[in-house]
């Protein structure tokens, strides 16, 4: 069974600035709870072909992938896949302009478990969620304290 989580938030920062901190993967362990450490396979910044290592906690598990940044716009939208890890997924970043000021952020993670993972399917959207609705309060939290 496929997983394809859509989480949205608003944070009240201007998009360039909520855009430039989320897609920066450097800083992915200060807003994902689960990140624990992050390599760049190719040199910083963020653009198209960019290859980053990431090291994770999940449901109780220890992975390592490799994300692959295939389209980017800045301060608008961020897709990067999984070029190594043990299942295929697509994380995208959009950030839109918030017509009550500040961004609205969106994340949307789509994916196709393997093995046992295939089997919990339901389970594994509902982690996924869980996990997305917690960073990006996270993210919220640190970009408005400045």
């Amino acid at each position: 069974m496929a997983v394809d989580v859509l989480t949205q938030i608003e944070i009240g920062r201007p998009r360039d600035v909520v855009a430039a901190y989320a897609a920066d993967p450097g800083n992915a362990p200060q807003w994902y709870a689960n990140i624990d450490s992050v390599e760049w396979r190719t040199a910083p910044p963020v653009r198209l072909g960019s290859r980053v290592a990431f090291v994770a906690r999940f449901l109780g598990r220890r992975l390592v992938y490799t994300y692959e940044i295939v389209e980017y716009t800045a301060a608008e939208r961020l897709v990067m896949r999984t070029a190594e890890g043990p299942f295929p997924m697509e994380t995208t970043y959009t950030w839109a302009d918030h017509p009550g000021g500040g961004t609205l952020m969106t994340m949307r993670n789509r994916g196709e478990p393997a093995g046992l993972g295939r089997l919990a399917g339901p389970l594994v959207a509902l982690a996924v969620r869980a996990a997305n609705r917690k960073d990006l309060a996270a993210l919220r939290r640190r970009l408005e304290r400045g």
